[in-house]
């Protein structure tokens, strides 16, 4: 058998030549419907000389092509002047259509890519968004991830003074809030802009002569700082983003700090607190456990480690006896071999992938869009077949994902299933960045431990404690609310953003 750290090596570097899918039995509908979703990944990179920003858009972007996979933009700075091109599809689908790369070569660049809520699938929602002058020339653009929890009440408030809007995203909002106050300097209309929204927030961001990027005063979603050299700076959600520039990684932009750059200074990047009282480290929690990838640092902690220790820590929370212990690809791998390491029980990388497939396959019947799953992953049955298995999975949602699992699984003709989350039982909705189902829909709200491994059809059902994964991480200063209803700030109306 393989030693485990030639398994976790052949795992990491596939990532850096194809896009990173948190969980392939997932079908592209139940992406939407069975499991929380990332809202976006933005990138942005800065330099006092003219760099390939097209090449070097498109590699970060595609790094963080698992944030999202529904649409992608990118706007350039070149010579005063700011150029948006944006479209639904996968980054390098996107930048295909392109027809001139000449045309977005600058030395600034921001960029998007997005996850879509159902029904909400229209252009002008797409970013990076910008805002124009009189003579219809492009004077702002920002990309955001995150999600604004006073938003409907500031857009009537803006309304109500003439601001009009074009998209139906909360976003829009901070883009109108910071041209509204242009008039108070660059760095002035962005705290001005910060003292009045709340909720999750990272922004990249550009003017015609100027870069910046901040981020909310919990810090809840990530946001990173990295360097090409020392007049040339990338910003983005994940570290893998500046290693696919070849950028060396700096630091986490802080909770409530803002970035930019002055015209009179070209090459100087400056920071300034907006309210260090109000500053607090509260990043999501879930980060760790599913949306990055897993060679990505977030505070200077390394997903793939957290990942590992998630399934030792299971393992000791809830150990069993078994023959063989699997990981749902790709993010359930790492904890797989974690519990493995652990346990002494032989990790086998079981289910195989298939890495050519896309996600282009329309298919109208429930029985064929369940084919295509076994498209996707299909198990060495002679690996499981008559053994005692433990499958390691990250999280469970709705539970529609877990079954079919549990049947694949007892179809391979395993004796006995073992169920382990690394995630705690998701309660409750993200009101933050994250689009996850209602709580009527969330398996774990509706129905104890029990209960829920008597539904799956398995063995033994356990799933990570809260105070296990505070200690992985090292400190209680994260966001738990999916886990515990509690969350760092007011979650809002929960009602559609804009009707």
């Amino acid at each position: 058998m393989k030693s485990l750290d030639i398994h976790k090596s052949e795992y990491l570097k596939q990532f850096e030549n194809q896009t990173y899918g948190r969980n392939l039995f997932r079908t592209q509908e139940e992406e939407r419907l069975d499991a929380p979703n990332e809202e976006c990944g933005i990138f942005g990179m800065y330099s006092d000389h003219d760099l390939d920003t097209f090449s070097l858009s498109q590699f970060g972007l595609f790094a963080l092509q698992h944030r999202g996979q529904e649409a992608c933009g990118i706007s350039v700075l070149k010579n005063g002047r700011i150029t948006n091109m944006k479209d639904e599809g996968l980054v390098l689908d996107v930048y295909k259509e392109i027809a001139d790369p000449e045309t977005f070569m600058g030395n600034s660049a921001i960029g998007h890519t997005r996850y879509t809520t159902a029904g909400d699938k229209k252009k002008y929602n797409f970013q990076p968004f910008f805002a124009k002058n009189e003579y219809d020339q492009i004077i702002l653009s920002i990309a955001h991830n995150g999600n604004l929890t006073n938003a409907k009440e500031l857009k009537a408030e803006l309304e109500a003074e003439g601001v009009v809007f074009r998209a139906t995203s909360d976003s829009e909002v901070i883009l109108r809030l910071i041209q509204k106050n242009l008039d108070l300097g660059l760095r002035g209309a962005i705290k001005a802009t910060m003292e009045k929204i709340e909720g999750a927030y990272s922004v990249v961001g550009m003017t015609r002569n100027k870069f910046f990027a901040f981020r909310d005063f919990n810090g809840i979603r990530p946001l990173v700082l990295g360097a090409i050299n020392e007049n040339s700076y990338v910003v983005a959600s994940e570290s893998v983003a500046l290693d696919a520039v070849g950028a060396q990684y700096v630091r986490d932009i802080l909770p409530g700090e803002i970035i930019y750059t002055n015209e009179n200074e070209p090459g100087k990047l400056h920071s300034i607190m907006v309210d260090e009282a109000k500053a607090k480290q509260r990043i999501c929690s879930f980060e760790y456990i599913y949306f990055a990838r897993p060679d990505s640092s977030l505070e200077n902690i390394n997903v793939y480690e957290i990942r590992e220790k998630s399934g030792e820590k299971i393992w000791h929370q809830a150990p069993v006896e078994a023959d063989v212990v699997i990981g749902v690809p790709d993010s359930g791998v790492p904890a797989a071999i974690g519990f493995s390491k652990a346990s002494g029980i032989p990790f086998r990388p079981v289910l195989i992938k298939n890495r050519y497939i896309g996600r282009s396959f329309i298919v109208p019947t429930q029985e064929m869009r369940e084919r295509v799953v076994n498209l996707k992953l299909n198990p060495i049955i002679s690996e499981i077949k008559d053994k005692r298995v433990v499958i390691i999975d990250d999280s469970i949602v709705r539970g529609t994902t877990s079954k079919r699992l549990v049947k694949i699984l007892k179809d391979a003709g395993v004796k006995e299933i073992h169920f382990r989350s690394v995630s705690p039982p998701i309660i409750a909705p993200c009101y933050l960045g994250i689009d996850t189902p209602s709580k009527d829909d969330l398996i774990s709200a509706n129905m104890t431990t029990e209960e829920l491994r008597k539904y799956l059809g398995v063995d033994s059902l356990e799933f990570l404690s809260v105070d296990n994964l505070k200690e992985i991480l090292g400190s209680a200063n994260h966001c738990f609310g999916c886990f515990t209803e509690e969350y760092p700030v007011g979650k809002g109306e929960e009602v559609e953003l804009f009707n």
